[in-house]
């Protein structure tokens, strides 16, 4: 059994009873336990599971999912970035976007501004705000259609039936979605069951659909699933996500992984 394959076994049977022991992974796994310690503690580092004595458990959630937007983007600003980076190479001008809410698809938004005769349809009030008018008069002039729904979510973005109805007569070149995690088994997730309603319907007006996600979101599962990975044309992460995760994602998604710049020295 390859390492990736047991790992991958390993993270099932935590999450499935929200904690196991090591002699009770080596047992079902059928290898030592030792093996199977070296497994969680690579497992841990990549923040997929909690190590405690003598076995693991799911990870204790570290980033609250009511902390505000602003608060939101200064998490993993470099690792965003390299991905919007990366996200933007697909884009053209005069093209039509989607785009999701989250930080990384504001992160993203803030490097499309500079691309010219492009049409934005998106339910996120923050992306919204960057394409407003323009502070300069030589700045290219962006289109933007700003979904309306019921629920407002933590991220600001605005979901529910509404936003469906009008997603369904919409048409877009590429549609790029932020995620709350990104799992083989789980799929793409988020928090909130009307963002992940919102978020199929956007999908849907794609030509092409992009995740957007920093490596932190590998093996994070949140409350619903909004599609599984294979459904959607492409993924990009930064390249700080492990060898034997993106080994495990590529085979089912084409992958794109964004190099991190390294910060400035003083």
């Amino acid at each position: 059994m390859l390492a990736a394959e047991r790992r991958s076994r390993i993270v099932s049977e935590v999450r499935r009873a929200g904690a196991a022991a090591v002699a009770d992974l080596a047992t079902t796994l059928n290898v030592s336990e030792m093996t199977v310690r070296r497994d969680i503690d690579v497992l841990a580092q990549q923040g997929v599971l909690d190590k405690v004595r003598g076995g693991a458990t799911i990870p204790r959630v570290s980033e609250r999912s009511d902390v505000d937007f602003a608060s939101q983007t200064r998490l993993r600003l470099a690792e965003k970035n390299a991905v919007a980076r990366s996200a933007a190479e697909l884009v053209e001008p005069g093209m039509a976007i989607g785009l999701s809410g989250g930080t990384t698809a504001w992160a993203l938004a803030r490097v499309l501004r500079g691309i010219a005769d492009l049409t934005i349809v998106t339910n996120s009030l923050p992306v919204a705000d960057v394409f407003a008018r323009p502070d300069r008069a030589d700045e290219p002039y962006t289109q933007t259609v700003v979904l309306t729904g019921g629920v407002r979510t933590p991220a600001d973005a605005l979901v529910g039936p509404i936003a469906v109805r009008a997603l369904e007569v919409l048409h877009c070149d590429l549609v790029f979605l932020g995620v709350r995690g990104v799992d083989l088994q789980a799929g793409l997730t988020t928090s909130n069951l009307l963002e992940a309603e919102t978020n199929r319907a956007l999908i849907a007006t794609g030509s092409t659909s992009v995740v957007l996600a920093d490596h932190s979101k590998w093996g994070a599962v949140g409350l619903t699933t909004i599609v599984d990975v294979d459904e959607i044309d492409r993924l990009i992460m930064d390249d700080a996500l492990p060898a034997d995760a993106a080994e495990q994602l590529a085979a089912h998604v084409e992958l794109t992984l964004a190099p991190v710049e390294a910060p400035a020295a003083d």
